[in-house]
Order: C-alpha cells, then sequence, then structure tokens
C-alpha cells in the first residue's frame, strides 16, 4: 500500500545515527534517508527499505526509487517524513530536472515498505572502536528482507578454538544498529552472534567473530535472510 507524506533533501552524513559505513559506495551507493521516529524507530529502524516516488510536483518523473534508512530527523512535518540524500532526492526527477526539484523543499511523495535486496552480499558485522575482551560492540549490516534488527544475541567458546558454550548472552542496543555486550569477565571468541528482524525470524552466524578479531574490522558470515 502507498502512502502520501512528506521529504525534502537532507545533508546526510556518513553512517549517520544508523553507524552504517562507507553509505556512498554499494550496497548503499548514496540512496540513504532519514526518518523521523516512525521510521527511525530509535534505531530498530535502522536498514529498512521503501519505494518512494513524487508526482505532485511538475519536476517528479513519478517513477519508484529504492532507499534504505541511514538516519534520523525528528523534524516535525509530518507522521512520516523523509530527509532524502541529494542522490536519492535528484533520482525522483525527470531527466536533466535533478537540481530544480531538489530546490522544491519540502514535497509530497508516496511510499511503501518493500523487502531489502543485497544481491551477492551475506549479514556482515564490523566490531566497533574501543571494542576489548570486556566490551564488544558490533554493527549488523546487509539483512534481506525486513532489513532491521531488533535483537542481537552472542554465544562464546569455551577456549580459543574450542566449542560454543551453547549459551546465548542477549546484547543491548548501544546506537542506531550498533549493539554491545559488556561483561565482568575476558569474553573467549570465537563468537557466534545471532540476530531477529522485525518479523521475528532470527539468523545464526556460526562462529563469525574470529579468536583473533580485532576492532574496527569488518567480518562476513555465511548466513543471509531468504
Amino acid at each position: 500500500m502507498w502512502l502520501t507524506h512528506k521529504l525534502n533533501p537532507s545533508r546526510i552524513l556518513a553512517g549517520g545515527a544508523c553507524g552504517f559505513k562507507h553509505t556512498n559506495q554499494y550496497p548503499f551507493m548514496s540512496m540513504g534517508s532519514c526518518g523521523n521516529q516512525p521510521l527511525f524507530k530509535d534505531g530498530k529502524g535502522c536498514g529498512s527499505c521503501y519505494k518512494i516516488r513524487c508526482t505532485k510536483d511538475k519536476s517528479c518523473s513519478g517513477k519508484a526509487e529504492s532507499v534504505i534508512i541511514t538516519d534520523m530527523n525528528y523534524y516535525p512535518v509530518s507522521k512520516y517524513h523523509f530527509d532524502l540524500s541529494g542522490t536519492a532526492f535528484g533520482r525522483l526527477a525527470k531527466p536533466g530536472l535533478n537540481d530544480k526539484l531538489r530546490h522544491s523543499g519540502i514535497i509530497d511523495i508516496e511510499f511503501t515498505r518493500v523487502p531489502c535486496e543485497f544481491p551477492g552480499l551475506k549479514v556482515g558485522f564490523h566490531v566497533e572502536e574501543y571494542s576489548n575482551p570486556v566490551y564488544f560492540a558490533v554493527l549488523v549490516e546487509y539483512e534481506d528482507g525486513d532489513g532491521d534488527v531488533v535483537q542481537v544475541d552472542l554465544m562464546e567458546s569455551k577456549m580459543a578454538r574450542g566449542p560454543a558454550t551453547g549459551r546465548w548472552t542477549p546484547m543491548r542496543e548501544s546506537w542506531g544498529n550498533v549493539w554491545r555486550l559488556d561483561t565482568n569477565h575476558r569474553m573467549q571468541a570465537p563468537f557466534s552472534i545471532r540476530i531477529r528482524n522485525e518479523s521475528g525470524k532470527t539468523l545464526v552466524a556460526r562462529n563469525v567473530i574470529p579468536a583473533n578479531w580485532r576492532p574496527n574490522t569488518f567480518y562476513r558470515s555465511f548466513v543471509q535472510y531468504s
């Protein structure tokens, strides 16, 4: 179902309030958007995908384009409010009218939520800077389907190269799509990570974080929502 609401061009910073990296590269390709609270959902809307189109402005192409929620903007324009990147805003325009549409300011759009698709990618985990043996923070990226994450759990190993403990420990949402675990002991990797999306579907990445993990490093799993 398509809904009608407002949007305006935004100055989205790389990562933004969701923490995503390299949003100017594949698969984001600068097609990100800030979302107000009903879209951002205190971070649990990060990574959600939408089709949007504009038809009322003379510069609008009427063609639907896909955007991903990568940031927040609580500006009270309407119930649902998209703050698009300049690239995404321009893609809604007729050929040659990109700048003219961007200068239109706030415009009405139609939008609908759609499944995310990241061809060729598996779910990825970026170990955040300042992670250490008693504090572990990870950014979750590239989930097909819902695109979002509402719960993350971590399983330690018994020893550096031994079997997993079999116990899942809930992580806490730190900010955006970054989840953290603070402990009173030195955590033992490799770590398995379990994620759950808004639809309630779970996915387990076994031993995705190796024993010799390092902060500020990206680790790709072998799993993806089908």
